[in-house]
Parts: C-alpha cells; structure tokens; sequence
C-alpha cells in the first residue's frame, strides 16, 4: 500500500483532529512522526510537522475534504 502525504501540522491536537474527521469520512489514513514532534516539539520544523498519510488512492478524495473543511 503506498501513502501520499496530503497536509502537516505542528501540534498533535490539530492533526488528530484533522485525521478523526478523513477517517470517519471512510478515508485509509495515518499520523506520521506525531511522537517524535509529541516528544520534542523542536524537532517539528526539521521533520516538516506531523503529517497525514493518506492511501494513495484516496488521496484527492481527501485532499477536497480538507479544501472543504478550510472554507468553512
């Protein structure tokens, strides 16, 4: 199974947020070094936050989910 990146954050709270509402929307997704970031938060730039992993095939599905969710 291949994974795209689709959007980071820098704080957990946020990204689980945001992973809660693709995966109730029936999207195959996963947090990326969130316990790394969660450990040290200063590593957060270097890694580039933590990230959602999305299955590749799903991806634009959840990329207009996230466009949606901004607009409001």
């Amino acid at each position: 199974m291949n994974f795209v990146e689709v959007c980071s954050f820098d704080n957990y709270v946020t990204a689980n947020i945001t992973l809660g509402m693709l995966q109730d929307a029936g999207i195959n997704c996963h947090l990326k070094d969130e316990w790394t970031i969660t450990i040290d938060p200063l590593l957060s730039p270097m890694l580039g936050g933590i990230k959602i992993m999305v299955y590749e095939p799903q991806a634009k599905r959840a990329m207009a989910l996230l466009n949606d969710r901004e607009k409001e």
